[in-house]
């Protein structure tokens, strides 16, 4: 009734296509590269450590639109003691100035679209 010689094969079959890419990645040992960014060169730190910066950006964002917009509160004070205005526009974009080289290549990779540019001008708009 059932046809065990051609259904088993043919899920073996499926399975080693479905599954190739997992154990392509799994034998080269090696992480996913990720995108290659332009960082700015007139600061050598931001407001926080890069990789807190690379796991927490959006999260820190937020807390300084509502600490900002909602409770009046407009200064940030860095883990390192070190203060900073709560602004996209005047602390994060005075030196990640350009959106396309820095902001849309990680979340490009990432495949993100933040919400940001519905308020705020990004850079090159801004210079032209």
């Amino acid at each position: 009734m059932y046809d065990a010689g051609k259904i088993l094969p043919g899920m073996a079959l499926f399975l080693a296509v479905v599954l190739a890419p997992i154990w392509y990645n799994v034998g080269s040992g090696q992480a996913a590269a990720g995108p290659d960014i332009v960082k700015p060169v007139s600061e050598k730190e931001c407001v926080e450590p890069a990789q807190y910066m690379r796991d927490n950006h959006m999260q820190l964002l937020i807390r300084w639109r509502d600490d900002a917009v909602r409770d009046g509160k407009r200064t940030y004070v860095a883990s390192d003691g070190r203060s900073y205005e709560e602004s996209l526009t005047g602390t994060c974009l005075r030196c990640h100035s350009n959106k396309g080289e820095f902001c849309d290549r990680c979340h490009d990779y990432s495949n993100v679209q933040p919400s940001c540019w519905g308020c705020h001008t990004s850079p090159e708009e801004s210079k032209a």
